[in-house]
């Protein structure tokens, strides 16, 4: 697989949904293109690229993995780390203590 020198691939770890509270699909890391230029279909105003590499997401089980993937197919990438979310226990009786 040949790539161009400008096509550059990010390595992250996608963030918890805002509408749920559970960790679904927060446990797999991603290997996706980075935008790189778009355009504007004059007609109807559509966004749309000529790039057909943007469409291309693979799903790895580890970081290592991933790495592993676009070292040996010569692919320059990004690691885009997860922050760390400080999680506060909550319960129902605190909506009513006086602050």
């Amino acid at each position: 697989m040949d790539t161009d020198d400008k096509v550059v691939f990010k390595i992250y770890k996608p963030a918890k949904t805002a509408t749920q509270s559970g960790l679904g699909n927060t446990r797999f890391w991603y290997l996706k293109t980075e935008p790189d230029s778009y355009y504007i279909e004059p007609l109807m105003g559509w966004i749309g690229s000529k790039n057909p590499k943007k469409q291309i997401v693979l799903k790895f089980d580890s970081l290592e993995k991933a790495v592993s993937y676009a070292k040996k197919r010569n692919i320059k990438y990004i690691i885009e780390m997860p922050k760390d979310v400080k999680r506060r226990p909550k319960s129902y009786a605190s909506n009513f203590i006086s602050k």
